[in-house]
């Protein structure tokens, strides 16, 4: 097995982000909704897990077939090649799920590709009962839409957006994949100034200096195609040894996180430290108001609260209002916000250059940007 199909999924709203990630690795892709498909070696699993910042998983795809009887499922599912991807004593537990299809009963689904898998690696490794499913951890996906089923195995493990350094969290945490896209869709440069005053528990900042000094965003964590006996140890040694010589860990940051919170700074704080970004951000308690900037070319990059619940509008309009005067000052800035708030662009005091429909898990927002007028380097 040379090559393999791998499937990045994405948040609905962060495909092309994650198709240009893909293809800075060096694979070709082809998009569709909420995925990422796109052939490639067996080195670009440990690649794709390391370095992909806004995908939620790494994928195999080991079939794809239609399937509209039970039968077929089972036979379709029978025939595929799960000797060259499970072990003997490898765990295959089956999630599912069906959207428009005949099949539309996810259990039975589940209980038939199961039971089709095992009874293919019975035949192929000679097991004569049940499969001892004491090993690696191998989970598999059947997901069924108009009558399509596509068979996966996770090559990732815990989500992506787990990178290993959130040691606390606050009441509404950003997920890490979302706050890195947050900062790819900007034109950041790890030379200028980055600043965010709704910083919580300090996803965005962190987010950002691991971009500054490109840190792959896995380099902390497992995987569960570590274990996985045809993807070889010395594909993840090599990939994490990329990882290391790509590294800029000499580059200097001006990341600064402030809250009204001061536990939140405190635990932003450890956050950073367990990513191990020590003293690289600054961390500031601060009202919006109270904000100070310096610098010229700067990036305001924040996910303020939204005013959900009826008593926090008042305050949380005020907020923006704030945000608005104080940057009025400040035109080399741009300035970049999330928020489901409909009236953001009212409150703040202008019409955003661009917006673009993000979802914060299960809201929709928008994310706001603001361009600043650039000031040339002769010029500052």
């Amino acid at each position: 097995m040379k090559k393999v199909t791998l499937i990045a999924t994405a948040a609905m709203g962060l495909e092309s982000i994650v198709a240009d990630e893909v293809r800075q690795l060096g694979y070709e892709v082809k998009v569709e909704n909420a995925k990422v498909i796109f052939e490639a070696p067996i080195t670009a699993i440990p690649r794709c897990n390391l370095w992909l910042r806004t995908a939620d998983r790494v994928k195999v795809q080991v079939g794809q077939f239609t399937a509209t009887s039970f039968d077929e499922l089972f036979e379709a599912t029978k025939a595929l090649p799960w000797e060259h991807f499970i072990s003997e004593d490898g765990q295959f537990p089956v999630s599912g799920k069906s959207v428009k299809s005949t099949l539309h009963s996810v259990p039975d689904c589940q209980k038939i590709v199961k039971k089709a898998i095992a009874e293919r690696l019975k035949l192929k490794y000679g097991v004569a009962f049940k499969m001892p499913e004491s090993g690696a951890m191998h989970k598999v996906e059947v997901a069924l839409l108009k009558d399509v089923a596509t068979l996966t195995l996770d090559t990732s493990g815990t989500g992506l957006h787990k990178r290993g350094y959130r040691r606390d969290q606050g009441e509404a945490p950003l997920k890490e994949t979302l706050a890195a896209a947050l900062v790819l869709l900007t034109n950041w440069k790890p030379d200028y100034p980055l600043i965010d005053p709704f910083c919580g528990s300090g996803t965005i900042p962190i987010e950002a200096a691991m971009i500054g000094q490109n840190i792959a965003p896995g380099f902390n964590r497992n995987f569960d195609a570590e274990d996985w006996y045809w993807v070889k140890q010395r594909h993840w040694d090599e990939a994490f040894q990329e990882a290391e010589d790509k590294a800029n860990y000499d580059q200097p940051l001006n990341i600064i996180g402030s809250d009204i919170n001061h536990k939140l700074i405190n635990i932003a704080s450890e956050n950073a430290l367990e990513a191990g970004l020590g003293d690289l951000i600054t961390w500031k308690q601060m009202q919006v108001k109270d904000l100070s900037l310096h610098g010229e070319n700067g990036y305001l990059i924040g996910n303020p609260p939204y005013g959900e619940r009826l008593s926090d509008t008042e305050t949380v309009a005020e907020m923006y209002r704030d945000l608005g005067k104080i940057m009025v000052d400040h035109p080399t800035w741009s300035v970049y916000v999330i928020t489901a708030y409909e009236d953001f662009e009212k409150e703040y005091g202008q019409k955003a250059t661009k917006k673009r429909k993000l979802f914060n898990g299960f809201i929709q927002t928008n994310y706001y940007q603001y361009y600043g007028k650039w000031k040339k380097e002769e010029e500052l």
